[in-house]
């Protein structure tokens, strides 16, 4: 069964049909015939509400729930109740994301289907593939999307980003008196990391592999965060944000008038939490509250922001809301505006023991709180992302009509069953197209049955039972030192991985080996601050997710494992690293 809390506007589109207009407190949200009794209904895998939530995302004109198993369903607010909710009819979803006006679905083989009235002005009710759009057919493999209020943002799997869409306030990064909006993607920047914008939001930030920040769009009340000096109310060309919080950057959250970088925002005064009367902020200032001082082990697992409204959940199970409250969307019984942080009165979690795996989302004026179930790091997704790039590809195999497709022969060792299948696999991809080769490596990497049929030829050469898991700490136990091609010395020691894992697990090494402008071929990195046990806590969470038994966990450990993550810049898991190393020390005492 799901479990998700919703609070907020309930119409356009009306969510739960026996509840008022506004939802002024988190009540529990069930789909249309969801039974309260999950045994009953074990066994129904047929039943499109029953599968695990993956993502929840929502717009002034849709809510989209999108489950594990790559299916989803809308709401839509054209349509009676009737019609509510509805199947999208597109498979192995990935991603999902909302703008006020538009919808885009990045799928599992990276294609982007989109649709909306910036997008096809012809139908926009008619979803299409604006990936095959790009004029350099070899950028048309999308590693992530992101939409705008009227735009759509394309990251490839080059690190290029491509814009789409309304470009009223030069949201995407070009004069908007020349060029109003386009249906067709126009590159916008190269060499990028990260993108991020927001349902309501007329701008878009760009991160790229050195952890620079640019923007672009729409700089009213100071939104845009570029101080004092940028005053225009349209930046029409990709900016360099100068004065950043310092330390990694994660995620950006934007909303109608204010941006959030977790703890830093900018933005109108009324909605940014930082409190101060008539004072708009130009620039990212660190919001100040109570609620997260005094409280070493409590800190921030996600955020999100809606129109005017925030949220956060911290590792503690707090949810924290901050701004907007129009329809009840901070959950606060009654609808005043908070211009200071607060925290909101939850019923009992059923999984609260876990509260790494909740999310929070804000939609247009709607506030979602929703499990969903722990997965190994996205490694999946991660080794399909980077079976497209060719930086690390040291193996060839050539199709039916002569073209040559290259893999990672790390990864092919580890999942299929020996050495010799490997020249049972090039028989295969021998008598297949170069669609269907990619295909066959992509359900290799992910242990996922995308084509059925092609399934069925390759089954018998790869390790079925094995999880992604245990492929990686099989590579931790390998000992051909020859595979481990990066060396990251501490003191005296040098310690041995293979970037392929590295780049999978840390956005650190992720935006060292895979930028264009930097040769680290032979670089070594210095980690000599951390101890010795520190240190090899990270080598084995990087390889396993998970902490050696035999390892006795202190304070001062939990204390340099948090530095660590800094340095490491660790993508987040599930389950989270602190949470289980406070958990285990606690077990100990």
């Amino acid at each position: 069964m799901n479990e998700i809390l919703f609070f907020g506007s309930n119409k356009e589109p009306k969510l739960i049909k026996n509840e008022p207009d506004s939802i002024t407190k988190p009540i529990q949200f069930k789909f249309e015939n969801e039974n309260e009794n999950e045994n009953e209904n074990e066994n129904e895998n047929e039943n499109e509400n029953e599968k695990q939530i993956k993502q929840i995302v929502s717009g002034y004109f849709a809510t989209i729930f999108l489950f594990k198993n790559g299916k989803a369903i809308e709401y839509l607010k054209e349509n009676d109740s009737k019609q509510n909710p509805q199947k999208i009819q597109i498979e192995n979803i990935q991603k999902v994301t909302v703008g006020y006006s538009n919808e885009a679905i990045l799928t599992i083989e990276g294609n982007v289907f989109a649709k909306g009235r910036n997008i096809n002005s012809k139908n926009p009710k008619e979803f299409i593939n604006i990936s095959s759009l790009i004029e350099d057919t070899n950028d048309r493999i999308i590693e992530d999307v992101v939409s705008g209020y009227g735009s759509i943002y394309l990251l490839t799997s080059n690190q290029n980003v491509y814009g789409i869409g309304s470009n009223e306030y030069g949201q995407l990064g070009f004069d908007n008196i020349e060029m109003k909006k386009t249906e067709k993607p126009i590159l916008m920047m190269k060499n990028v990391s990260k993108i991020f914008s927001g349902n309501t939001s007329n701008r878009v930030f760009l991160l790229n592999s050195n952890q620079e920040l640019f923007v672009c769009g729409e700089n009213r009340y100071g939104k845009a965060g570029l101080g004092e000096s940028r005053k225009e109310k349209e930046i029409q060309k990709l900016t360099k944000i100068q004065n950043i919080p310092k330390g990694k950057i994660i995620d950006i959250q934007c909303a109608y008038s204010h941006s959030i970088i977790k703890l830093y925002s900018c933005g109108r005064y009324i909605y940014n939490g930082l409190g101060k009367e008539n004072e708009d902020t130009n620039e990212f200032t660190e919001i100040k509250s109570s609620l997260f001082e005094n409280d070493y082990d409590d800190y921030i697992i996600d955020f999100s922001c809606g129109v005017f409204q925030n949220l956060i959940l911290t590792s503690k199970g707090k949810l924290i809301g901050v701004g907007g409250n129009f329809y009840g969307e901070l959950g606060t019984i009654d609808t005043k505006n908070q211009r200071n942080p607060i925290q909101i009165k939850l019923p009992k979690l059923r999984f609260n023991e876990d509260i790494s795996n909740y999310h929070v989302y804000c939609g247009y004026y709607k506030s979602f709180l929703y499990y969903s179930y722990a997965s190994f790091s996205n490694l999946e997704e991660d080794l399909i992302k980077l079976f497209r790039r060719k930086e690390f590809c040291n193996i060839s195999f050539k199709t039916e009509n002569g073209e040559i497709i290259e893999a990672h022969k790390l990864i092919l060792k580890y999942r299929l069953k020996n050495q010799n299948e490997i020249e049972k696999l090039q028989e295969i991809i021998s008598n297949k197209s170069i669609k269907e080769s990619n295909q066959i490596f992509e359900m290799i990497y992910s242990n996922r049955i995308i084509n059925p049929k092609l399934y069925s030829e390759i089954k018998e050469i790869i390790n079925l039972n094995e999880k992604i898991e245990e492929t990686m700490k099989r590579i931790y136990l390998n000992e051909n030192e020859n595979e481990k091609d990066f060396i990251i010395e501490r003191k005296e020691k040098q310690y041995k991985f293979p970037k392929l894992i590295l780049i999978m697990r840390s956005e650190l090494y992720r935006g060292m080996f895979l930028s264009v402008t930097n040769d680290t071929s032979n670089k070594v990195t210095d980690y000599s601050e951390l101890s010795n046990k520190s240190f090899q806590i990270f080598e084995y969470w990087i390889y396993s997710n998970k902490i050696k038994k035999e390892i006795q966990i202190t304070q001062e450990i939990i204390d340099e494992i948090k530095i660590g993550i800094d340095y490491f810049q660790l993508n987040e898991t599930n389950p989270n690293l602190i949470d289980l190393l406070i958990k285990k020390f606690n077990n100990q005492n």
